[in-house]
Order: C-alpha cells, then sequence, then structure tokens
C-alpha cells in the first residue's frame, strides 16, 4: 500500500513540478511578448508567475525539504559570531599587507627570471 501511496506522490510531484516550469516559462515568454507593456505591469505579472510557481513547487516533497533547509541555515547563520568592525578592518589591512609583499616577491623573481633569459639568450 506504502509503495503505490509513493508512486502516486512521485507522480503528482513531476506534475507539480512541471506545472512550476511552464508557469516560468510563461512569464519569460509572456514579459518578451508583451514588450510594448507597461513595465510595472510586465513586472508585476513576472512577480506573481514566480510567486505562483514558487508555491506549487513548495508542496513537492523536494519543496519541503529546500524550505526546511532554508530554515535551518537560517537558524544556523543567526548563531554565528561576527566580528567586530575593528576586526573586520584589522584583517583586512593584514590581507592586503600581505598581498603586497607576495607581489613584490613574485614581481623580484620574474625580474631576475628576465634578466637570466636575456642574458642566456642575448636578446
Amino acid at each position: 500500500m506504502t509503495t503505490n501511496t509513493e508512486n502516486q506522490n512521485n507522480s503528482l510531484d513531476i506534475v507539480k513540478w512541471g506545472i512550476a516550469v511552464i508557469l516560468i516559462a510563461a512569464a519569460v515568454i509572456g514579459n518578451q511578448a508583451f514588450g510594448e507593456a507597461s513595465v510595472v505591469v510586465r513586472a508585476l505579472g513576472v512577480i506573481v508567475a514566480f510567486v505562483i510557481a514558487g508555491f506549487i513547487a513548495l508542496q513537492t516533497v523536494k519543496g519541503k525539504e529546500a524550505l526546511s533547509f532554508a530554515r535551518e541555515a537560517h537558524i544556523e547563520v543567526r548563531k554565528v559570531v561576527w566580528p567586530t568592525r575593528q576586526e573586520a578592518l584589522n584583517t583586512t589591512f593584514i590581507v592586503l599587507a600581505a598581498t603586497a609583499v607576495v607581489a613584490v616577491i613574485l614581481w623580484g623573481f620574474d625580474w631576475v627570471l628576465l634578466r637570466v633569459v636575456n642574458l642566456i639568450t642575448g636578446v
């Protein structure tokens, strides 16, 4: 009995995803086809189509899993201890200084190798 229910849910999910894709395609094609219409009306139509397609997609198993993942990710992001402005500035300056030092070292190696190749080739 559960296998039959799972197959029905899977088939229904495929239909839901198909409807969502068709709605998004219709929004894109409609936006292009009605190019002479008001930009506000076209934008509103595209937004409405995307919202409806998203709502339909969220009714599928994968859509529910994606929504659950997004909620869990939001909870984890709230747990992050973000650096203060001063810490961020100090780290940025350290990265810039290290990048400048490495750039000068690479420029020096390039200059030395250029001189060696010129010496060997006589160019």
